[in-house]
């Protein structure tokens, strides 16, 4: 079963259009990740699932709930962490878990015992007493994802989860998504990490301009569209390039640096390194960024 289905959705403000036509499902178990450069349509996507953001065309169901029809119900059975910090400043940790389970209409007793769960999954029963004021930005990020999963939900919406943590705190948080996925958690996921999408992600989009550039598992879509791995090589001269001119690669130029991809690199990596040039000469692994920035472009967006 799949637990979203997008078909031909689209959002238009003004003479910009933020959504262009998306199509997508996320099946039920899977984390399904949805990536972009800033503008791209992933928030606008996203607030439009949920029923925040009201679309102007195209198909929207849940849980095989029509959106329109059923939006009481499906609110019921999603949880959300949005980007922004949304937490009562004048409650504690656990009263801010507590008191947002009432929303779902959850019994006090249960909502305590279920609040109590949260915060020793996410290592917060230290700080349960605690105001919202004294946390970091890495506890409250724990505590608002801990407050997505107050209602036991059947899909986890996560908008940027981790974005502006520390690497301790985005490891504590990976760790935890992956164990929630290793439960049955559905999990819809936008991100700027790459990392984080390849280490999380079974299935995912790229989107630009509103519109899918491409779809797949992340590694299937490494191998097919960059290749094996990456050869770095800086400041690059004309016997470099001579050299190059002659082999059989991709080679992208970025001026002061050229990244030449390859489906198995060892070879012209060894050739290159004792007959040409060895300094500035990097082979690794090609990654999700790769094929982000190829498909996306580098230029920097606003």
């Amino acid at each position: 079963m799949d637990i979203v289905q997008v078909e031909s959705l689209r959002k238009h403000y003004g003479a910009l259009t933020a959504v262009d036509g998306v199509t997508f499902a996320v099946h039920k178990g899977e984390c399904f990740g949805l990536l972009g450069p800033n503008g791209a349509g992933k928030t606008t996507t996203i607030r439009m699932l949920y029923g925040y953001t009201p679309r102007d065309a195209g198909t929207l169901e849940l849980f095989g709930l029509d959106i329109d029809r059923d939006i009481r119900e499906i609110k019921k059975r999603i949880g959300l962490c949005q980007q922004e910090d949304s937490l009562d400043p004048d409650l504690t940790v656990r009263d801010n878990l507590v008191g947002y389970a009432r929303y779902f209409s959850i019994p006090k007793p249960q909502a305590q015992q279920r609040a109590d769960e949260l915060l020793e999954f996410f290592a917060l029963q230290g700080r349960a007493k605690d105001r919202i004021s004294v946390l970091s930005g890495g506890l409250k990020r724990r505590l608002m994802l801990a407050r997505a999963l107050v209602n036991n939900p059947d899909l986890l919406i996560l908008d940027e989860p981790t974005t502006g943590l520390d690497p301790q705190s985005r490891q504590l948080l990976w760790d935890k998504l992956a164990a929630l996925k290793g439960q049955g958690l559905t999990i819809l996921l936008t991100t700027h990490y790459m990392e984080e999408a390849e280490r999380l992600c079974d299935r995912l989009v790229i989107v630009d301009h509103g519109r899918i550039l491409i779809e797949g598992k992340p590694l299937a879509l490494i191998r097919e569209r960059v290749g094996h791995s990456v050869l770095e090589i800086t400041e690059p001269d004309r016997q470099v390039r001579d050299f190059l001119a002659g082999e059989e690669c991709r080679v992208e130029d970025l001026g002061n640096r050229l990244l030449v991809y390859l489906d198995d690199g060892d070879q012209l990596f060894l050739k290159l390194t004792s007959q040409v040039r060895a300094e500035g000469c990097t082979l690794r692994p090609a990654s999700l960024e790769d094929l982000f920035l190829k498909l996306t472009g580098r230029e920097l967006r606003e």
